[in-house]
């Protein structure tokens, strides 16, 4: 059976998660060719005097991206959050998300992200917002939250009642509280719950890193879908790799070292594009140091890297890079890169101020 947001049809149930600061349009056009199904944007601020701003603009730009086109959006005001869905629907989006996962400092102490599930009245006036305002376009509204704000505000069941009734379509659910950040292990005994607990689908979030971790976590939680964060960072074939494994209980071969190299500079080149020169060269740096991540060589070529500060330097300099591994090895290494970022480094990357 086709996986579905709204009527809209999904290709696989294999998401991409939003991180800000990653996953902006060439990352998930590049996950979207590597075998993720759905790819949901960096989140949107909220905050109209901000649209205009250059980080704004990139985020609200869909130019060439394959659909459905997913935005997420951030803010704690109802009536901002509902302009927030107008705005971003005129510029291309098919689907509203609502940001009410991201545990970062920044964004809690404004009582935005996951900060939202202390208060559940607010939670559901903006639910109720973004899908009034939605919905005569014809929109689905979804929803990202956590398992609550801390062990003891464990609150996702009963919210994910009350959204579903509100409107929301599918439902993700990251196997952690906001006090936990990304320290610690994930549990999907909540995700499980939840999926229990609604109609709509469920999608579950939270160190699947592997195909063996997807298999255990569909299994573990009945989701619908699992969504893959800081393991597609550097490794944007895990998608391809975890589709082959569900199907065929078999491992897929690593990727050629010509075919990543390929991957890389290409990735690269529409970063720049997006960004431009000077931005795009040191925005990229975290992107290829995910890369070479774990091969041999790699940390001290990062370090080479981020002194670079031309782009065609900086892709003749990967280039080399792989050059010198493909003349030693054929693949990738089985297990290059498995490692999570740090959690640490992970709040100020992946969710980070949304302006």
């Amino acid at each position: 059976m086709t996986l579905q947001i709204g009527n809209i049809p999904l290709e696989n149930r294999l998401f991409v998660a939003p991180m800000a600061g990653v996953t902006d349009r060439p990352f998930r056009t590049l996950c979207r060719q590597m075998g993720a199904g759905y790819a949901v944007s960096e989140m949107v601020t909220s905050r109209k005097d901000l649209w205009h701003s250059l980080k704004t603009s990139r985020r609200a730009d869909h130019t060439g991206e394959p659909g459905p086109i997913s935005v997420q959006i951030a803010g704690t005001d109802a009536a901002m959050m509902a302009e927030a869905a107008h705005y971003n629907i005129d510029r291309g989006a098919q689907i509203i998300d609502i940001n009410m996962g991201c545990p970062a400092k920044k964004v809690c102490n404004k009582w935005a992200g996951s900060a939202l599930m202390r208060d559940e009245p607010l939670a559901l006036e903006i639910v109720e917002a973004v899908v009034q305002a939605a919905q005569p376009h014809g929109v689905p509204v979804t929803l990202k939250m956590r398992t609550g704000w801390s062990l003891e505000q464990r609150n996702a069941v009963a919210l994910a009642r009350r959204f579903e009734a509100a409107g929301v379509q599918m439902l993700t659910v990251h196997g952690r509280t906001r006090e936990q950040g990304y320290k610690g292990q994930a549990e999907y005994e909540t995700i499980a719950a939840v999926k229990a607990a609604v109609s709509v689908p469920v999608v579950a979030n939270g160190d699947i890193t592997s195909p063996e971790k997807a298999r255990a976590v569909l299994a573990a939680t009945g989701a619908d879908a699992i969504m893959i964060g800081r393991a597609a960072q550097g490794r944007p074939w895990i998608f391809r790799e975890i589709e082959h494994f569900l199907a065929t209980g078999t491992h897929r071969a690593p990727p050629l070292v010509a075919e990543v190299q390929r991957l890389l500079l290409e990735h690269l080149q529409e970063h720049y594009v997006l960004y431009g020169d000077y931005s795009g060269v040191r925005t990229a740096r975290k992107h290829i140091g995910w890369y070479v991540r774990g091969l041999p060589g790699g940390e001290e070529f990062r370090g080479e890297m981020n002194r670079i500060e031309e782009c065609e330097a900086q892709l003749a300099a990967v280039a080399a890079f792989f050059d010198g591994l493909a003349a030693h090895t054929d693949r990738m290494p089985a297990a290059a890169p498995q490692a999570l970022n740090d959690p640490e480094e992970e709040e100020g990357v992946a969710c980070q101020d949304a302006r």
